[in-house]
């Protein structure tokens, strides 16, 4: 099970007014846990007025990059994203999780595939890993970046974007998609819509041609990219999305549950975490991260809205209900995965294992 360890800050820089490039280097002998894959995320976690608060933030760095870097904009409110846009320094420790998470695909040196992307604001941040390490590791492999943004002055990594072209010259190519900014081609202003993308795939995207498409940005603009990627004959397989946690409003509502047998504290759960198990008893309108966190088990976990899959475990015996799930694929959820921060019991005995 992964467990926080302490990085140390050895940079930070702007790449728009309101975001910040944090590179970190392991303060221990973790570096291995930290050997990232392209697209995955750190999980960090910090207290603010006694209150523990635990954000997660894409690695921004290409895996041959020598670097683990994270970008963090700034969001109204946002506790942890103002703090680092304002407070963080050179030399500080930020107690992270290592990586995680599965926006990606395997790459293979000697393949030639046409990689597709849309990434909707600081969306580009996992997109920008994936590109990277792309176009390094696969070398008869193309890519092309759809990039949403506001205007031109939020455009994250707008130089490096500009630089990777430069330097992979016919390999990648790059749209960026306005939504306030008047540009010369009318399809690139606005926002990116289902019909939007029909246009792009009709006229300038050969999407007949691609292999694998990455999605990554708030949830109504990735559900009109998946619908027409859809449409235009791209299969569940090929397609790989990740949401914005900042635009979740929070965690779905529940629904309210029939207690069994009358009973709404009846539930028990026997949990293994970290090669040790106990049960533990709870209400059935308490989810199993809430269960387990009342319960003094370190149980892992970050969003607690459906959308990371930091609390993933295994059901092995007894059944719940996931009120979101924005992250396990179908497959997994088909194994027993569940989401424990979104999952209510449905039976009065569950066994849960963490380490499977």
């Amino acid at each position: 099970m992964a467990r926080f360890h302490a990085l140390e800050v050895t940079d930070i820089r702007k790449t728009i007014r309101d975001a910040v490039v944090v590179t970190l280097r392991p303060a221990d002998d973790a570096a291995p846990d930290f050997d990232f894959v392209q697209g995955q995320y750190l999980t960090f976690r910090r207290e603010f007025d006694g209150c523990e608060l635990r954000r997660s933030y894409s690695i921004c760095a290409g895996r041959d990059d020598g670097l683990l870097q994270v970008a963090i904009k700034r969001v109204d409110g946002g506790a942890f994203s103002t703090w680092a846009n304002t407070e963080l320094r050179v030399g500080d420790r930020i107690d992270a999780m290592p990586p995680q998470g599965r926006f990606h695909t395997p790459l293979d040196a000697a393949a030639q595939r046409h990689y597709l992307a849309f990434a909707g604001g600081s969306g580009i941040t996992p997109v920008l890993s994936i590109l990277k390490t792309t176009l390094a590791l696969e070398p008869r492999s193309r890519f092309t970046l759809v990039y949403a943004n506001r205007r031109v002055n939020s455009i994250m990594f707008r130089q490096e974007i500009e630089d990777l072209k430069n330097r992979y010259m016919g390999r990648l190519s790059v749209i960026h998609i306005l939504e306030a900014d008047t540009q010369e081609v009318d399809l690139f202003t606005g926002r990116v819509t289902q019909d939007k993308c029909a246009e792009l795939f009709a006229r300038w995207i050969p999407v007949t041609t691609v292999d694998t498409v990455f999605i990554c940005g708030p949830e109504p603009m990735m559900r009109g990219i998946v619908a027409a990627a859809k449409t235009a004959g791209l299969q569940e397989a090929q397609i790989k999305f990740e949401l914005f946690l900042s635009d979740q409003p929070g965690r779905t509502r529940r629904r309210a549950a029939t207690p069994a047998q009358g009973s709404a504290a009846a539930v028990t759960a026997v949990i293994t975490l970290d090669g040790a198990t106990r049960s533990i008893t709870f209400d059935r309108n308490t989810t199993l991260l809430e269960a387990a966190l009342a319960h003094a088990l370190d149980a892992p976990y970050a969003c607690q809205a459906g959308v990371c899959s930091t609390c993933r475990c295994r059901i092995v015996e007894g059944e719940v209900e996931m009120a979101a799930n924005h992250a396990l694929e179908d497959d997994e959820v088909a194994k027993g995965y569940v989401l424990a921060c979104q999952s209510l019991p449905l039976s009065d005995r569950l066994v849960v294992d963490y380490d499977q």
